[in-house]
């Protein structure tokens, strides 16, 4: 299964009683398959760009399409569980087991039992985790790391064609960050699925990226400007 384009036309999105948009007149192609890293400072809106394509954050003007359909006329509901997500904090959840938190969303598009086993298995050897050892743990049981593997397996569970990604592997060491970004980069290539991450690190970045989108101040920096040369500069 190839990955789907995602189009952002014009974009710009402002929070309540914000002065000023957190994006302003963003436009982006993202082709399928690829693996597009929005780097930039603290603030510069590249978390609020990747939480308007799964409709996290809404629209104030311009336009998203997941091929060629624009996402304000889809179920938005039914469009996050078709988009896979991760996040720094993991999200798991605590009452549930390893297997039962990479399930849930085929379970909420009402996979059969079988075909969900057989998923969980599949993701969990996919990022590493013997399915015999961690299908019945719970996430307090697993490291930093194996939590981040066990979110990244759940993210790509429902085989979606598209996956967001907001710093993933912020909170863990350098050993293990740069493990899972190894891994990441294989898994995504191998399963062809377009995704869209945030980082603020540069070398994470050029590691996994495809190509590198810079933002400041609500905007993509051109690539040869003074600002993006010198973010750049020590790497």
């Amino acid at each position: 299964m190839s990955g789907a384009s995602i189009r952002l036309t014009d974009v710009r999105a402002r929070y309540p009683n914000a002065g000023e948009a957190a994006i302003d007149g963003i436009s982006l192609d993202v082709h399928p398959g690829e693996f597009v890293v929005l780097v930039g400072p603290s603030g510069c809106g590249k978390s609020t760009l990747l939480r308007t394509v799964n409709r996290l954050v809404p629209l104030e003007h311009g336009r998203i399409e997941l091929d060629g359909v624009d996402t304000a006329t889809l179920d938005p509901v039914a469009m996050r569980r078709s988009i896979g997500y991760a996040i720094q904090a993991v999200g798991l959840f605590t009452h549930m087991s390893v297997a039962e938190n990479v399930g849930v969303v085929p379970s909420l598009l009402h996979w059969d039992r079988p075909r969900i086993d057989a998923r969980v298995d599949e993701m969990l050897e996919l990022v590493r985790l013997d399915p015999a050892r961690y299908r019945r743990r719970r996430p307090s049981e697993l490291s930093g790391g194996e939590a981040q593997r066990v979110g990244v397996a759940r993210a790509l569970a429902a085989e979606p064609r598209a996956l967001l990604m907001d710093e993933p592997f912020g909170a863990l060491d350098s050993i293990v960050r740069r493990t899972l970004q190894r891994e990441l980069h294989d898994i995504v290539r191998a399963t062809q699925t377009t995704t869209l991450f945030v980082t603020h690190d540069i070398r994470e970045a050029q590691r996994l990226a495809d190509r590198i989108v810079v933002m400041r101040s609500g905007r993509i920096e051109s690539p040869q400007s003074d600002f993006s040369r010198e973010l750049f500069s020590d790497e």
